[in-house]
């Protein structure tokens, strides 16, 4: 019997979500402040998520003891499952122990077909492109397989909610999220999207939450406890100006940074 048809098991190409923890600073205390910040009001955030740790940003000499970040994010409940690194960078990569990945980006300059599939546009030589073998069976399952797991992601319907939330009630969202009640102090709506609402945020609201920088924050009053997009968070601690608190406006993410305009309604 073939193995590929085995009643058992399989093993097969594909693609699995993980969140990516790109590494800028080989300072392991810096980093250890700025995750007990960014995750200090919401310990649940990425709790129990994988994470592929990505060294690639590292200045060429840089070195980071890999075990100690990975048992840093481990405290900080994320899980590692293994590192991108460059070629210069593999031989001290590679003997922290953990699995070396392969990114999609890189994976797509394997196989124009891989890099289409990923929405991307693979810029060959015309001597490579002509050089390029036309893919085995196998090769052509996984680029309809990571396709189709992209259509997927795009058909992801909006959630619509038309009731008030009130404190304690959580609504999470794999797409955008659009809620035309008033969210409560201590209530919560997260969204691996944009999020929406129409009527006053005075509980907590967490768009992009898989690391989605684009993801936005749109709202007709805002009165925030928290507000986050992609991890990167304000909260009443920082105290917004009178220019945005109680307005209608749009919150975005620019350079890492939260940018909170008023939106013009008229």
């Amino acid at each position: 019997m073939s193995l590929k048809k085995s009643p058992f098991f399989e093993i097969r190409s594909g693609s699995v979500d993980t969140l990516v923890f790109v590494v800028k600073t080989t300072d392991l205390d810096a980093l250890r402040v700025e995750l007990t910040r960014r995750f200090e009001a919401t310990p649940e955030f990425f709790a129990h998520d994988v994470v592929a740790i990505d060294v690639r940003r590292l200045e060429p000499d840089d070195r980071i003891p890999l075990a100690d970040l990975a048992a840093l994010l481990d405290q900080a409940r994320l899980r590692p499952i293994g590192v991108m690194a460059n070629p210069a960078q593999l031989a001290w990569v590679e003997a922290c122990g953990l699995p070396v990945l392969e990114g999609r980006d890189r994976r797509a300059t394997k196989a124009g077909a891989d890099a289409a599939s990923d929405g991307e546009t693979a810029l060959l030589p015309k001597n490579v492109a002509a050089d390029l073998a036309v893919p085995a069976p196998e090769a052509v399952e996984r680029v309809v397989e990571r396709v189709t797991e992209r259509v997927v992601q795009v058909a992801t319907p909006t959630m619509v909610i038309d009731r008030p939330l009130r404190s304690g009630q959580q609504i999470y969202s794999k797409g955008d999220l659009v809620v035309l009640g008033l969210v409560s102090n201590g209530a919560e709506v997260i969204a691996e999207g944009n999020i929406h609402i129409y009527a006053p945020l005075r509980g907590r609201a967490l768009a992009g939450v898989r690391g989605n920088h684009d993801a936005r924050i749109f709202c007709t009053c805002l009165e925030p406890e928290l507000i986050s997009i992609a991890g990167i968070y304000r909260t009443t601690e920082n105290p917004l100006t009178k220019d945005v608190l109680g307005k209608s406006v749009q919150i975005r993410l620019e350079h890492e940074k939260l940018i909170i305009e008023t939106l013009r309604l008229t």
